[in-house]
């Protein structure tokens, strides 16, 4: 799926092909007055220099003796090339022609960004900047979902130790998912301070369960106190000593993120992120 910034009032795709960001310059191109083509960008002698240079350090299968006869016909007012005959004579990676759904001229960030100044100087500097912005949104939304991840994962390792230490094989499927229930409840009271049932009796319409609308903090706090019932399980500790001492932990342990200026700073730009996505 292709992600879109705005430059300018001008719409611009940008695909990940290889883990690597490629931007439209067939978009870009709308952003220029008058009637101008890739390939009389491509024509130019510095261009075709700048291109040279990055495929020599991008590139190990760069075809440099193709490259030479290009070089040595750039900017002479004969030549012509298409960014498919480039790429074909040269074997380069830097730029791509795609069809479909997505189709068009496509070159890696760091030709994008040269490309933009021939367009104009300003416009190559909103580029950047949005370009930019959209890694950083990128980048927080990797660390709140790494965190879910977290969540999900010690998760797992709590209804393993649920399966292995408290069912016994002759429960039925029913009486087994009451047990992980019950035990979903132990870390929903020792955190929220309710079951599950409780809170959607108190919140009928609001949909999915209370883990759904929990914060950073309580998400984290959450994490730790899944992976700690799994260990007090395995140790045969009874459900009420565990639930007491899981809530007296979540007491501590909020206290401490509450106070942790990272986790301080992950809530606020989550609050933002609601707040825009309103």
């Amino acid at each position: 799926m292709a992600k879109k910034i705005a430059v300018i009032r001008t719409e611009i795709r940008i695909l990940t092909i290889e883990q690597e960001d490629y931007i439209s310059l067939t978009d870009m191109l709308k952003a220029k007055d008058g009637d101008f083509f890739i390939s009389d960008w491509l024509r130019n002698r510095n261009t075709v220099e700048f291109l040279g240079i990055w495929e020599r350090v991008h590139n190990p299968a760069f075809n440099y003796g193709e490259f030479a006869a290009i070089k040595s016909q750039a900017g002479l007012n004969s030549y012509k090339i298409s960014v498919k005959e480039w790429v074909k004579k040269t074997n380069a990676i830097g730029i791509k022609a795609t069809a479909g759904r997505y189709g068009g001229t496509y070159a890696h960030r760091d030709i994008a960004f040269e490309f933009g100044m021939w367009i104009s100087a300003e416009f190559k500097i909103y580029l950047i900047m949005e370009f930019q912005r959209l890694k950083d949104i990128e980048q927080k939304q990797l660390g709140w979902d790494i965190k879910r991840d977290l969540a999900k994962i010690n998760y797992r390792i709590h209804t393993d130790a649920i399966k292995e230490n408290l069912i016994p094989p002759e429960l039925t499927k029913q009486q087994t998912m009451l047990v992980y229930a019950s035990e979903a409840d132990v870390l929903n009271m020792a955190l929220f301070g309710q079951t599950a049932r409780q809170w959607r009796e108190a919140n009928s319409g609001k949909k999915g369960n209370v883990r759904d609308y929990a914060n950073v903090t309580q998400l984290v706090c959450l994490a730790n106190l899944e992976n700690l019932n799994a260990l007090f399980i395995n140790e045969g500790m009874p459900q009420p000593e565990r639930l007491q001492k899981l809530n007296g932990i979540a007491i501590q342990q909020m206290k401490l993120l509450t106070d942790d200026p990272r986790v301080i700073q992950l809530e606020t730009i989550e609050k933002k992120e609601q707040v825009d996505g309103e």
